[in-house]
């Protein structure tokens, strides 16, 4: 089981650590972050959020509650409380070794219930490179919809990346998770 608990400066050195090419880098964080992620990067990137009522981006890891060891990272971000919207961002399984074994599915699931249950959201979004099919395969467990795809919009040394747009809303989430 999974709990989010907030990001913060004492939580830089793993992701650093778990963060490490460029590509993992800019699969994870898109443009926001230059390789190689540093403190003062992560600084920059936690000022103005957490704050749950006012804050535009909302920053987690992600928390196993068995062993009580920082398993993951996940933010929640452009929140829009009047169009009751936000769009999911950053998702990462920290060490490679633990992929595959359903902590994305967690993680994805707690920043669900979050945002619909606790910040009475109505629509969650998120974005994906197409080449990442366990993301993909993972989002449509956890019951997005594909709204379509931006396509070549990350330039690369050899290629293009295309982005895989999700979303969920309020009454899809509450008919699979609160039948």
């Amino acid at each position: 089981m999974i709990r989010l608990e907030y990001f913060t400066p004492e939580d830089f050195p793993l992701l650093i650590e778990w963060i490490d090419s460029e590509e993992l880098l800019t699969n994870w964080a898109g443009s926001q972050f230059k390789f190689p992620l540093s403190t003062e990067k992560l600084q920059h990137y936690l000022k103005k959020s957490n704050d749950f009522e006012h804050s535009g981006t909302l920053i987690y890891k992600a928390v196993d509650v068995a062993s009580g060891k920082n398993v993951g990272h996940i933010s929640l971000s452009v929140i829009d409380r009047e169009n009751r919207s936000a769009r999911i961002t950053r998702v990462l399984v920290g060490n490679t070794g633990e992929r595959g074994r359903g902590l994305g599915t967690e993680i994805i699931k707690s920043m669900l219930k979050m945002g619909f249950e606790d910040l009475n959201l109505h629509r969650m979004s998120l974005g994906v490179y197409d080449f990442n099919e366990a993301g993909i395969k993972c989002y449509k467990n956890c019951g997005f919809s594909i709204d379509g795809v931006l396509r070549d919009i990350k330039r690369r040394p050899d290629s293009f990346w295309s982005i895989v747009e999700m979303s969920i809303l309020e009454d899809e989430y509450n008919r699979i998770y609160k039948s």
